[in-house]
């Protein structure tokens, strides 16, 4: 087994507030899927939850409760910062991937979508992506070498993730299975978009 790098006392308060991250981003992912609406379909909510059905926008609530667990962690537990930000962003990353994967896996298997899996999927790989940046932070000797890249993709995820809900690409991931719509509703977007009025 490998040494940990942290010391022990740093360990145990780090994994409670993993644990603790987990619970935090998935009640919040809840409260982002229905924020929208409940916003009156506001564009400043449209931002950080879900606008639609499709699995990228399901991807994206997950997105601001990790982004501000990160900020709790850097406040409460002391660990290099560089090898904090690397495991997060690599964590981040998993949950991102993860969720989209295992839903076309099971899918193209089953040929047909479960509700359950779609719900529990997120917060089963919101915990591991919690025990990834663990073990990353406490286990991985050389994971701040990848400092820069990893600043690097969480800026790029950041930027695609506010771009996208505006100017979806139209591909599937994208796409409302409901509506068949990409990104705004129609009248959110409409509005978002209007051309100023004529002088």
């Amino acid at each position: 087994m490998k040494k940990p790098i942290i010391n022990e006392s740093t360990r145990k308060l780090l994994l409670k507030m993993e644990i603790s991250g987990a619970v935090f981003v998935s009640v919040c992912a809840v409260a982002l899927h229905f924020l929208y609406r409940l916003s009156g379909n506001a564009v400043w909510a449209a931002v950080f939850a879900s606008v639609n059905e499709s699995i990228w926008e399901h991807i994206k609530i997950f997105t601001l409760p990790y982004v501000l667990w990160v900020f709790v962690e850097l406040c409460t537990v002391r660990v290099p910062f560089r090898r904090f930000l690397c495991s997060k962003v690599i964590g981040l990353y998993f949950l991102l991937l993860s969720i989209p994967l295992f839903y076309y896996a099971y899918t193209f298997l089953l040929g047909k979508n479960i509700a359950f899996l779609d719900i529990s999927c997120g917060f089963v790989f919101t915990a591991v992506s919690f025990i990834v940046s663990y073990r990353l932070i406490v286990y991985a000797p050389y994971i701040q070498r990848y400092y820069t890249a990893s600043v690097v993709l969480l800026v790029l995820y950041c930027l695609m993730t506010g771009y996208f809900t505006f100017l979806p690409p139209r591909l599937e991931l994208f796409r409302d299975p409901i509506t068949g719509a990409y990104g705004l509703p129609v009248k959110s977007a409409a509005h978002v978009f209007r051309e100023p009025p004529c002088l």
